[in-house]
C-alpha cells in the first residue's frame, strides 16, 4: 500500500495536485524537499510494485507528464518549477532499471536543486521566487545567471550535459513497449520545450561597475561550482556509459 501511495504521488502527483495546491498547507519550497525524499523512497520501493508492467499505470504516467508540462509552463516561480520537473520526469525513473534510472536521478536532482537555490537567492534578494519579478538593474547578476543557464541548459536535455547522456543511455538499454516509448517521447520534449522557454524569458545581463547590483555570496558561489563540477563529472559518466 505504502508502495502505491508513493508511486501515485511521483507519476501522478495527485497528493500535490488534490491537496497541496489547494490547502496550501505547505509552502513551495518545503514541497520541493518533499518530493526529493519521495522521488528516493519510491525508486528504493519501486522494484516491489512493477509498476512498468501495467498499461493502467503507463497511462496515468502519461497523463501526469502531461499536465505537469502544462503546469509548469503556466509558472515563473523557480519552486514550483522545480518540482513540476520532479513530476514530469518522475516516469523515467521507474520505468527503467535502477542501473539506468539512479544516474538520470541523482543528475535530476542535482539539477533542480541548483535551481530550487537559485529561486532562494531570489527570494531572499528580491523577495520573490519569480525570475520575472526580477527586473531592472536586478538583472545584472552574472554568477546567478551563468547558473541559472547552466542548469536549465542541462534540464533541457542538450548533450554533452548529463541528464541528456543518462537519458539516452536509458533509452537505449531499455526493454520498453510502444506505449513507454509514447511516454518517453513526450517527458523529452517537455523537457526541451521548457528549458527553452525559461531560456527566452530569462534575461542575463553582465557586470557593470557604475551600478550597484547583489549577486551571489561567496558560499552560493561555492555551492554552485560544486554543483556544477559534480554535474560535469556526471557528464564524463553518461558519455562513457552511452559509448560502453
Amino acid at each position: 500500500m505504502l508502495v502505491n501511495v508513493i508511486l501515485l504521488f511521483l507519476f501522478a502527483a495527485l497528493p500535490y495536485y488534490l491537496f497541496f495546491e489547494k490547502t496550501k498547507k505547505l509552502k513551495s519550497e518545503h514541497i520541493f524537499l518533499l518530493t526529493v525524499l519521495l522521488l528516493l523512497a519510491g525508486m528504493g520501493l519501486a522494484p516491489c510494485s512493477a509498476p512498468a508492467s501495467s498499461d493502467t499505470f503507463i497511462i496515468i504516467a502519461l497523463f501526469s507528464a502531461l499536465f505537469s508540462i502544462y503546469k509548469a509552463s503556466k509558472t515563473t516561480n523557480l519552486y514550483k518549477l522545480s518540482y513540476y520537473m520532479l513530476f514530469i520526469n518522475a516516469p523515467v525513473l521507474f520505468m527503467f532499471d535502477l542501473k539506468q534510472s539512479v544516474p538520470y536521478a541523482l543528475s535530476l536532482i542535482l539539477t533542480l536543486f541548483g535551481i530550487f537555490l537559485i529561486g532562494k537567492y531570489y527570494q531572499r534578494n528580491y523577495g520573490s521566487a519569480n525570475y520575472h519579478s526580477v527586473t531592472g538593474i536586478t538583472l545584472i547578476t552574472p554568477y546567478a545567471g551563468l547558473a541559472l543557464r547552466i542548469y536549465i541548459i542541462t534540464l533541457a536535455l542538450y548533450p554533452p550535459f548529463p541528464n541528456s547522456m543518462f537519458f539516452l543511455n536509458s533509452i537505449l538499454e531499455a526493454d520498453i513497449d510502444l506505449l513507454w516509448y509514447l511516454v518517453v517521447v513526450i517527458i523529452f520534449f517537455g523537457n526541451f520545450i521548457l528549458g527553452m522557454r525559461i531560456l527566452a524569458q530569462t534575461v542575463f545581463g553582465k557586470p557593470n561597475e557604475n551600478i550597484h547590483y547583489v549577486d551571489l555570496t561567496s558560499k552560493d558561489k561555492a555551492i554552485h561550482v560544486a554543483i556544477i563540477l559534480t554535474l560535469f563529472l556526471l557528464s564524463i559518466w553518461g558519455f562513457k556509459e552511452v559509448l560502453a
